[in-house]
């Protein structure tokens, strides 16, 4: 996975102002585009689609300080236009192109990045595969933003506003695994964009065989494989790091990847106040 990363790193290089086929890459490389995005974004800690976007602006910041034409200037680095160019540098540099021609400046650089293999894995992880048929996900759906840190508070609000009877109700439907009360994120943004939107479900899985109210949502979810990762501790900090490292140990070290579908928190055990908790995280996979 490493090579495939650096190779990645290599193409967006070849020439920055053209549009990245990374569709076509994983496929040469012997993976799918969900993976590589994902973990690009994971381990590198933002979006390929915003590192393109680094890479243009500090290469495109040396052109206009040196004072090229604007729409020059912008044309050569992947823009139609000296308005889109100029937008897209002053979310990067904080400044138009214009006053970082005057005053040289601030700019901000994005260095190229290079993935290397670190020793990590001192701590056992706690992961089972789980093969399922169809089921079904019902519950109550919100879209919310995506937040990668800490308690997301949109998803708060959408829980805390459902009656506690509701969980009851939803608690006797689920026949099926994932058991219990199911934290489910779905149609996720490819590259895990910090405030992008995705559709978060509260609810539980059920077979076929269960008659579902109508006043429920549904996500459908295809037979296939999961991997399941456990977490205990600090919520959610604990599920954070699990996530986290499902990126950096477990899917460089075993022959699977991700496949797309919902990712899914399944509840087992909490305190009073939810600041603990023992979950699953679900995961869907496919043989690499």
């Amino acid at each position: 996975m490493i090579a495939w990363l650096n190779r990645l790193v290599d193409v967006v290089e070849e020439d920055l102002a053209q549009e990245l086929d990374v569709a076509g890459l994983a496929a040469r490389s012997g993976t799918t585009e969900h993976h590589l995005r994902r973990m690009f974004s994971s381990l590198a800690g933002m979006p390929l689609s915003e590192y393109v976007r680094r890479r243009r602006m500090t290469l495109a910041a040396a052109d206009v300080v040196a004072g090229g034409d604007l729409l020059g200037v912008a044309v050569r680095h992947g823009y139609g236009s000296a308005e889109a160019f100029g937008r897209a540098f002053r979310a990067v540099h904080g400044v138009s192109p214009g006053q970082a021609r005057r005053d040289g400046g601030p700019l901000r650089t994005q260095p190229r990045l290079r993935f290397r293999l670190t020793v990590e894995g001192a701590s056992a992880m706690d992961v089972r595969l789980v093969t399922t048929p169809a089921f079904r996900l019902v519950g109550h759906a919100a879209r919310v933003p995506l937040v990668h840190h800490g308690v997301n508070p949109a998803i708060q609000q959408h829980v805390a506003a459902l009656d506690p009877q509701e969980h009851v109700r939803l608690r006797a439907l689920g026949d099926t695994e994932p058991r219990g009360l199911l934290a489910v994120s779905t149609d996720l943004d490819p590259d895990r964009r910090e405030g992008s939107e995705l559709t978060y479900l509260h609810g539980v899985a059920v077979s076929d065989a269960v008659e579902v109210p109508e006043d429920l949502d549904v996500v459908a979810v295809d037979a296939g494989s999961w991997a399941v990762f456990r977490a205990a501790g600090a919520y959610p900090d604990a599920l954070q790091a699990v996530w986290a490292a499902t990126a950096t140990e477990w899917f460089p070290s075993n022959p699977w990847r991700l496949r797309p579908g919902p990712e899914v928190v399944a509840v087992l055990d909490r305190a009073d106040d939810f600041r603990t908790a023992t979950v699953e995280l679900w995961l869907p996979v496919e043989g690499a």
